[in-house]
Order: structure tokens, then sequence, then C-alpha cells
């Protein structure tokens, strides 16, 4: 193993340099796979709610108030895990918040197997969301501090493709553990991440731009060491001398009202309502297929769980190709694009009627295509938008804002079928909702191939 020479200095500026430098190794590609089987996991616990959904309220007769709660009950945990762990990481660190909240979505996973009633469920559906809310937003703020300028979109989406995986995952294992083992099992697969906690604990850094950031210079130099050693190791040749160029130096701790503030507020405003509107219809819709087909349009349990499959399966194929694609469209295209001929999709499926459970299954998962897509491309771009001393805390608020949506749009769905409407009116709704996100999306700005610093400067 080399060893390399020691720095004269230390500097948010200069840590930012020799981040920037690093060549893409294995090194990286195992950060990326042991956060990854977390956010996956986290994926995969979101959802299955709508899977159990049509079991439970048979098991404890429930009414359409009670399976809106149990929606609910989940997303407003996870908004208040996103606001209290966004203060916590920029205040005690990105990988020890993400170790806490992977924990306790394990052990409220382990719990909700065992549920007596739905009260406890519901109080369970709430803790395990406080950890999912806290786990993802900040994982996203750490991946995007190791990442570079050059290609950046492509490393951080490869980590967020970790998430509608599970999403995808939840389906496929429904369809095959729900008919033979019951809805409980679900929640024993779900528990799983907590057999992460000590690899990462190992194996992953603490981020040195946000200690930088934070003024302990003295850890950020031994972890950036560490760091420069596992690539040097890893890609077998020496690493290029930093460019220390570009904004670097201390700053003071971010607050929640500098957010709102001059400097960015316009920023703020634009990506809470991308994060709002993308999650609204992308949640409202997918958590209640499964008790649409069963309920509206007489598709039994099986074939509704095979329908919502395959719109969760072409979800992940839509966030693969925008992987692959948004550092060469950029930013603002891959959003107003998705946005824009996702929710037309769903205008022409209100049009058209969405007569049959077939009718709607097509059409939601070509939508879904779009929607998923621009739904992971929010991570890494509020991620960009936000210097390091608040960047975990301004994607806990637009994963707060997703929580809003979250919980608002099942409560939509579920006001609409209550009063009588029918299914072309609530597809409709959704696909007014993407439009308004779409012009939106016009207004931000284009952060492709800009190093953090100099985006945030």
């Amino acid at each position: 193993m080399t060893t390399l020479p020691p720095r004269p200095h230390t500097t948010p500026a200069d840590i930012a340099a020799r981040l920037e430098r690093l060549p893409n190794s294995r090194w990286q590609g195992k950060i990326l796979t042991l956060l990854g089987i977390v956010t996956f996991f986290e994926g995969f616990d979101q959802l299955l709610v709508a899977y159990t959904m049509p079991l439970i309220r048979q098991e404890w007769n429930l009414g359409a108030f009670e399976l809106t709660l149990a929606v609910t009950s989940g997303s407003v945990g996870m908004l208040l895990g996103a606001l209290c762990c966004g203060v916590l990481a920029d205040r005690l660190g990105r990988k020890r918040i993400i170790i806490a909240s992977l924990l306790l979505t394990a052990l409220a996973s382990l719990l909700l197997m065992v549920s007596p009633n739905f009260a406890v469920f519901t109080a369970l559906r709430f803790v395990q969301g406080f950890g999912i809310g806290g786990e993802v937003p900040v994982a996203a703020a750490f991946v995007s501090e190791l990442s570079r300028a050059k290609g950046r979109g492509r490393f951080v989406l490869l980590y967020e493709l970790a998430f509608p995986a599970g999403l995808a995952a939840a389906a496929v294992v429904s369809t095959v553990v729900v008919p033979a083992f019951g809805w409980r099992a679900l929640y024993l697969i779900g528990a799983l991440p907590a057999l992460m906690a000590v690899p990462i604990l190992k194996y992953v850094p603490e981020s040195p731009r946000w200690l930088a950031t934070r003024g302990d210079l003295e850890r950020a130099e031994r972890e950036m060491r560490w760091i420069e050693r596992s690539v040097e190791s890893a890609s077998g040749r020496p690493l290029p001398e930093p460019d220390v160029t570009g904004s670097g130096s201390n700053e003071s701790l971010g607050r929640f009202r500098e957010l709102v503030g001059p400097a960015f507020r316009r920023r703020t405003a634009i990506v809470s309502t991308l994060w709002f509107c993308g999650y609204f219809i992308n949640y409202g819709l997918t958590s209640w297929l499964p008790t649409i087909y069963t309920s509206i349009y007489g598709v039994p349990v099986d074939t509704a769980l095979r329908y919502t499959l395959y719109t969760s399966l072409a979800g992940f194929g839509g966030c693969v190709v925008i992987m692959l694609l948004i550092d060469r469209i950029g930013r603002r295209a891959s959003l107003v694009g998705g946005l824009g001929l996702g929710s037309l999709l769903l205008v022409v499926l209100a049009l058209i009627g969405a007569e049959t459970g077939v009718t709607v299954a097509l059409w939601a998962t070509l939508s879904a295509v779009f929607i998923f897509a621009v739904n992971i491309c929010l991570y890494l771009y509020t991620a960009e938008l936000y210097p390091t001393r608040m960047r975990a805390l301004g994607i806990s608020l637009g994963g707060a804002w997703n929580r809003i949506g979250v919980i608002l749009g099942p409560v939509v769905v579920g006001w609409l079928v209550g009063v009588g409407a029918t299914p072309p009116v609530v597809f409709a709704v959704f696909g007014a909702v993407g439009l308004t996100a779409a012009l939106v999306a016009l207004l931000g700005e284009e952060t492709t191939g800009k190093r953090l610093e100099d985006i945030s400067a």
C-alpha cells in the first residue's frame, strides 16, 4: 500500500480538491454497495403497507379511514424523521445518523411482524417511517459529498437506484410471500438491514467535506487520508495533485432560516414544489393501486399485486435510463421532461375512461417510467443546490415536502373514492398536479458538471 506524504495544511478547499481528483475505483463501489443495501431495504419497507393493506383490511375489518391511516402514519413518521435527522446530521455527522436510522427501521419492522392489532400496527408504522425518513436523505447528502463534479449524476443515481429497486423488490417478494406465508412474513424480511450496521461502522468513513466545514480539520485530514490510501490501493496507481480552486472557506453551521433566506429562497421554493408534486403523484397512485384494482375493478388479490409489480418494475427501468442519461441531458431537462410526459400519460388515461383494470395497469405503468425517474433525480438535484453546512438539512426539507405529498396523495385518493369520484377523475387530478410541477421545473437552475462548492458559492 502506498504511503501518502503529509499535507502541509488542511482546509475545506483542500479537502474538496482532493475529493475531486479521486478516480473511480473498487473502493467507491464498496461504499455505494454498503449504503445501497441499506437504502434498498428502506425502499422495500416503505411500500410494504401497499401490499399488506388488502389482507389487513380483511383480518381486522378495516374501513377506508383506517386504511388511509395505515398509509399516512408511516408517511408522517418519514416527514418528522427527515426534518429531525437532517438537523442532527448537520450537527453530529452523516454516518451516525445513517446507522441510528437503519437500526430504528429494522427494529420497527421486526415488531410489525407481531402486531396484535391495528392500533399497534399504526404506531409501529410511524416509528418505521421515522427511520426511513431519516436515513434516505442523509445518505443521499453523504454520497453527494463523496462524489466529484464530473459524472456526479451517474455516480449518485447509481446509489439512488437502490431505493426504487427496493420498491420493485417489495412488489416481487409480495407476490410470492403473501400468498404462501401471509403478510407478516414481509416485515420479517424488512428487518434484515440491521445486519449492515457493523460493516458500515467499520468500512464507511465520515464525510471529510462535512468535517472540514465544521472546522474539525484534524479528523477531516484523517478520514481523507484513509480514503486516499483506499483509492490508491484499489486503483493501483498514484493520485494526481489536487487543484485547489473555488470556494472552500470555513462555514458556520447552517440553519433552517437560511434555507428560506434571500440566498436560497428561490431554490428552496422550486425543489419543495417538485418534491411535493412528484411524490403526491407517485405514492398517491402506487399505495392505492392494489386496493383500487380489487375494490373498483374486482381484480383478484394475486392479480392486483402482479399489476402493481409491473408498474414498479417499469418505474425502476425509468430510473436506470435516467441514471445513464442525466449527465448528458442535464438536470432541468430530466425533471421537466419526466414530469411532463408522465403527467400527460395520466391525462390520457383519464380521457379514455380508465374502464378496466388492464387499462389502468397499462397507462399507470407507462407513467411510472417517467415519474419514478423524476423522483430519483430530486435527491441528486437538491444535494447539489445547498452548501455542505446545510446539505443534509436541505435534502431533509425536500424529504419533508416529499412526505407531505406522500401523506396527501393517498388521502386525496381515499377522499375522492369515498365521495364517489370515478377513476378518470382521480387520474386527471394527478395529471394536473404533474403538469404544474413541470412548469415549475423550467425555472430551476442547471447544475450539471459543476463542483458542489461552486454551485453554492
